[in-house]
């Protein structure tokens, strides 16, 4: 069991530690950009990048800007609301799940960020062309070698790996390096 354990954490501590800087860093700029232009940040994902989804969502949302006179950032998830995906999914189709929601929502400017292991999933491309058309910056992260999410994604959080279950840990660790990135770096947001 030790040698499971240690196989499995070895190869979450070697992939995190390859993240590219570069495309970490562009992330970030677009989220300030977003912050410092009044945008709002959208998240989605299916299955459990969708509860990861949820997750950033509070944690972004809540504990990314601390200091005091300066607002939070303005975020949502769209994988939430049970009752908009199943309407929208019954209704029209659910590969467009995301992409309704985003018809009442999403402004020219704000931000979508894709959680997807494969990269493929229907309603996440959807999403992605009408962030495009919109002219909206997007921030991916996926699994494998990025799916068709790379190709639309303006930052790219590729975890190469092929296990759900470490790219799905990895992911996690990605947004909440974004959390704790602008928890100790307030300035980026008052500059």
């Amino acid at each position: 069991m030790q040698a499971f354990l240690k196989a499995y954490t070895d190869m979450i501590a070697e992939t995190i530690a390859r993240l590219d800087p570069a495309e970490f860093q562009k992330a970030v700029d677009i989220l300030t950009e977003a912050h410092r232009n009044d945008r709002q940040v959208f998240i989605a994902g299916n299955g459990g990048s969708a509860g990861t989804a949820n997750h950033f969502s509070c944690d972004f949302g809540k504990n990314a800007v601390q200091t005091p006179g300066v607002r939070r950032f303005r975020i949502q998830s769209l994988s939430s609301n049970v009752e908009k995906i199943t309407a929208f999914g019954n209704d029209i189709a659910f590969d467009e799940i995301f992409s309704q929601q985003m018809e009442n929502l999403f402004d020219p400017g704000d931000v979508l960020i894709l959680v997807s292991a494969s990269g493929k999933s229907p309603d996440l491309i959807k999403a992605c062309e009408h962030a495009k058309r919109k002219r909206s910056p997007i921030i991916g992260l996926t699994g494998f070698e990025g799916g068709l999410v790379r190709d639309y994604a303006d930052a790219n959080l590729i975890v190469p790996l092929t296990s759900y279950e470490m790219i799905e840990d990895i992911h996690s660790m990605i947004l909440h390096l974004f959390v704790y990135y602008f928890k100790t770096h307030p300035q980026v947001l008052s500059a």
